[in-house]
Protein backbone atom coordinates (compact mmCIF):
# COMPACT_ATOMS: atom_id res chain seq x y z
CA UNK A 1 0.00 0.00 0.00
CA UNK A 2 2.79 2.08 1.20
CA UNK A 3 4.45 1.49 -2.56
CA UNK A 4 1.40 2.77 -4.19
CA UNK A 5 1.00 6.07 -2.22
CA UNK A 6 4.17 6.81 -3.55
CA UNK A 7 4.30 9.85 -5.98
CA UNK A 8 5.54 8.24 -9.47
CA UNK A 9 8.62 9.69 -11.11
CA UNK A 10 7.53 12.24 -13.35
CA UNK A 11 9.90 12.85 -16.71
CA UNK A 12 12.36 16.25 -15.36
CA UNK A 13 12.05 18.75 -17.14
CA UNK A 14 15.07 20.13 -18.91
CA UNK A 15 16.71 23.08 -17.99
CA UNK A 16 16.52 25.89 -20.55
CA UNK A 17 19.83 27.76 -20.76
CA UNK A 18 20.26 30.95 -21.50
CA UNK A 19 21.85 30.80 -24.58
CA UNK A 20 18.97 28.28 -26.31
CA UNK A 21 16.23 31.20 -24.57
CA UNK A 22 17.32 33.77 -26.39
CA UNK A 23 17.51 31.90 -29.64
CA UNK A 24 13.97 31.02 -29.47
CA UNK A 25 13.01 34.33 -28.22
CA UNK A 26 14.76 35.92 -31.39
CA UNK A 27 13.16 33.05 -33.56
CA UNK A 28 9.86 33.68 -32.53
CA UNK A 29 10.25 37.86 -33.16
CA UNK A 30 11.39 36.60 -36.54
CA UNK A 31 8.62 35.10 -37.64
CA UNK A 32 6.25 37.81 -36.13
CA UNK A 33 8.29 39.63 -38.10
CA UNK A 34 7.93 37.99 -41.43
CA UNK A 35 3.76 37.42 -40.67
CA UNK A 36 3.42 41.47 -40.65
CA UNK A 37 6.19 41.62 -43.90
CA UNK A 38 3.73 39.01 -45.55
CA UNK A 39 0.37 40.54 -45.02
CA UNK A 40 1.06 43.94 -45.17
CA UNK A 41 1.69 44.37 -48.65
CA UNK A 42 -1.39 42.20 -49.60
CA UNK A 43 -3.27 44.94 -47.33
CA UNK A 44 -1.72 47.73 -48.81
CA UNK A 45 -2.07 46.77 -52.55
CA UNK A 46 -5.23 45.95 -51.58
CA UNK A 47 -6.55 49.36 -50.45
CA UNK A 48 -4.59 50.78 -53.43
CA UNK A 49 -6.85 48.51 -55.61
CA UNK A 50 -10.13 49.96 -53.87
CA UNK A 51 -8.97 53.02 -54.27
CA UNK A 52 -8.18 53.18 -57.69
CA UNK A 53 -11.84 51.47 -58.54
CA UNK A 54 -13.52 53.99 -56.82
CA UNK A 55 -11.42 56.80 -58.64
CA UNK A 56 -12.00 55.25 -61.95
CA UNK A 57 -15.94 55.06 -61.00
CA UNK A 58 -16.11 58.20 -59.96
CA UNK A 59 -14.15 59.28 -63.18
CA UNK A 60 -16.83 57.25 -65.33
CA UNK A 61 -19.79 58.51 -63.65
CA UNK A 62 -18.74 61.96 -64.49
CA UNK A 63 -17.98 61.39 -67.85
CA UNK A 64 -21.38 59.99 -68.13
CA UNK A 65 -23.09 63.01 -66.38
CA UNK A 66 -21.22 65.20 -69.36
CA UNK A 67 -22.44 63.18 -72.07
CA UNK A 68 -25.82 63.26 -70.52
CA UNK A 69 -25.46 67.01 -70.21
CA UNK A 70 -24.47 67.30 -73.62
CA UNK A 71 -26.77 65.28 -75.13
CA UNK A 72 -29.70 67.31 -73.28
CA UNK A 73 -28.15 70.67 -74.43
CA UNK A 74 -28.26 69.53 -77.63
CA UNK A 75 -31.80 68.23 -78.32
CA UNK A 76 -32.89 71.96 -76.00
CA UNK A 77 -31.26 73.68 -79.42
CA UNK A 78 -32.82 71.11 -81.58
CA UNK A 79 -36.31 71.72 -80.40
CA UNK A 80 -35.98 75.35 -79.88
CA UNK A 81 -35.22 75.82 -83.96
CA UNK A 82 -37.48 73.61 -84.25
CA UNK A 83 -40.44 76.15 -82.77
CA UNK A 84 -38.93 78.74 -84.31
CA UNK A 85 -38.85 77.10 -87.96
CA UNK A 86 -42.31 75.85 -87.10
CA UNK A 87 -43.61 79.67 -86.15
CA UNK A 88 -41.54 80.96 -89.16
CA UNK A 89 -43.50 78.53 -91.32
CA UNK A 90 -46.88 79.25 -90.00
CA UNK A 91 -46.48 82.62 -90.27
CA UNK A 92 -45.88 82.67 -93.75
CA UNK A 93 -48.60 80.11 -94.49
CA UNK A 94 -50.89 82.70 -92.88
CA UNK A 95 -49.99 85.71 -94.68
CA UNK A 96 -50.36 83.09 -97.85
CA UNK A 97 -53.67 82.51 -97.28
CA UNK A 98 -54.61 85.78 -96.13
CA UNK A 99 -52.98 87.41 -99.46
CA UNK A 100 -55.08 84.10 -101.64
CA UNK A 101 -57.95 85.27 -99.63
CA UNK A 102 -57.24 89.75 -100.54
CA UNK A 103 -56.17 89.26 -104.07
CA UNK A 104 -59.87 87.79 -104.55
CA UNK A 105 -61.21 91.36 -103.32
CA UNK A 106 -58.68 93.51 -105.36
CA UNK A 107 -61.21 93.85 -108.19
CA UNK A 108 -64.13 94.60 -106.02
CA UNK A 109 -61.54 97.84 -103.93
CA UNK A 110 -60.62 98.50 -107.73
CA UNK A 111 -63.98 99.26 -108.87
CA UNK A 112 -64.50 101.04 -105.33
CA UNK A 113 -61.66 103.26 -106.24
CA UNK A 114 -63.48 103.66 -109.95
CA UNK A 115 -67.01 104.53 -108.66
CA UNK A 116 -65.25 106.91 -106.10
CA UNK A 117 -63.24 108.95 -108.97
CA UNK A 118 -66.86 109.26 -110.61
CA UNK A 119 -68.75 110.71 -107.08
CA UNK A 120 -70.52 107.44 -106.69
CA UNK A 121 -68.81 107.38 -103.43
CA UNK A 122 -70.12 110.88 -102.21
CA UNK A 123 -71.08 111.01 -98.35
CA UNK A 124 -73.88 109.61 -97.24
CA UNK A 125 -74.59 108.13 -100.51
CA UNK A 126 -75.99 104.12 -100.62
CA UNK A 127 -72.59 102.49 -101.19
CA UNK A 128 -70.32 105.05 -98.82
CA UNK A 129 -70.44 102.60 -95.77
CA UNK A 130 -70.04 99.24 -97.60
CA UNK A 131 -67.34 100.71 -99.07
CA UNK A 132 -65.46 102.25 -96.16
CA UNK A 133 -66.69 98.53 -94.22
CA UNK A 134 -64.88 96.84 -97.15
CA UNK A 135 -61.42 98.67 -97.31
CA UNK A 136 -61.47 98.93 -93.63
CA UNK A 137 -61.41 95.16 -93.25
CA UNK A 138 -58.63 94.71 -95.56
CA UNK A 139 -56.57 96.97 -93.75
CA UNK A 140 -57.00 94.72 -90.55
CA UNK A 141 -55.65 92.42 -92.45
CA UNK A 142 -52.15 94.01 -93.48
CA UNK A 143 -52.84 95.24 -96.82
CA UNK A 144 -51.75 98.98 -97.58
CA UNK A 145 -52.53 101.04 -100.52
CA UNK A 146 -49.44 102.28 -102.71
CA UNK A 147 -49.72 104.28 -105.93
CA UNK A 148 -50.42 108.03 -106.18
CA UNK A 149 -49.95 111.14 -108.44
CA UNK A 150 -46.34 112.89 -107.99
CA UNK A 151 -44.96 110.11 -106.97
CA UNK A 152 -41.22 109.55 -107.91
CA UNK A 153 -41.43 106.43 -110.41
CA UNK A 154 -40.23 103.27 -109.28
CA UNK A 155 -39.94 99.98 -111.21
CA UNK A 156 -39.83 98.05 -108.08
CA UNK A 157 -43.56 98.94 -106.78
CA UNK A 158 -44.90 100.61 -110.68
CA UNK A 159 -45.47 99.34 -113.63
CA UNK A 160 -45.93 101.69 -116.66
CA UNK A 161 -48.62 101.41 -118.94
CA UNK A 162 -47.61 104.45 -120.37
CA UNK A 163 -45.06 106.96 -120.58
CA UNK A 164 -46.36 110.64 -120.63
CA UNK A 165 -43.80 113.42 -122.46
CA UNK A 166 -44.68 116.52 -120.10
CA UNK A 167 -42.78 119.66 -120.66
CA UNK A 168 -41.32 121.13 -117.70
CA UNK A 169 -40.82 117.68 -115.83
CA UNK A 170 -37.23 117.06 -114.83
CA UNK A 171 -37.73 113.26 -113.36
CA UNK A 172 -40.49 110.58 -113.88
CA UNK A 173 -42.82 110.97 -111.51
CA UNK A 174 -46.58 108.91 -111.95
CA UNK A 175 -49.27 110.95 -113.73
CA UNK A 176 -52.27 109.05 -113.33
CA UNK A 177 -52.78 106.09 -111.16
CA UNK A 178 -54.90 103.34 -113.22
CA UNK A 179 -54.97 100.79 -110.58
CA UNK A 180 -53.70 100.90 -106.67
CA UNK A 181 -51.23 98.93 -105.81
CA UNK A 182 -50.97 96.90 -102.70
CA UNK A 183 -48.36 95.82 -100.19
CA UNK A 184 -49.55 93.11 -97.58
CA UNK A 185 -47.37 93.48 -94.56
CA UNK A 186 -43.88 93.68 -96.20
CA UNK A 187 -44.37 92.05 -99.48
CA UNK A 188 -45.50 93.89 -102.60
CA UNK A 189 -48.88 91.94 -103.58
CA UNK A 190 -49.60 94.00 -106.50
CA UNK A 191 -47.61 96.73 -108.53
CA UNK A 192 -49.27 99.81 -109.25
CA UNK A 193 -50.18 100.28 -112.83
CA UNK A 194 -49.23 103.67 -113.70
CA UNK A 195 -49.13 106.80 -116.10
CA UNK A 196 -45.35 108.06 -116.17
CA UNK A 197 -44.86 111.73 -116.91
CA UNK A 198 -41.10 112.09 -118.46
CA UNK A 199 -39.07 115.30 -119.50
CA UNK A 200 -40.20 116.09 -122.54
CA UNK A 201 -37.24 116.15 -125.33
Amino acid sequence: MAAENEPQDLPEEQPVTGGEAGAEAAKDAQDQEGLIEAEGPDVETSLSDADLSFLSGQSSAETLAAEHLADLQRVTAEYANYRKRTEANRQVDKERAIGDAVKVILPVLDDLDRAEKHGDLAEGGPFTAIAQKLRGGVEKLGLVKTGAVGDLFDPNIHEAIFQQPTPGAETSTVADVVEAGYYLGGSLLRAAKVVVAVPAD
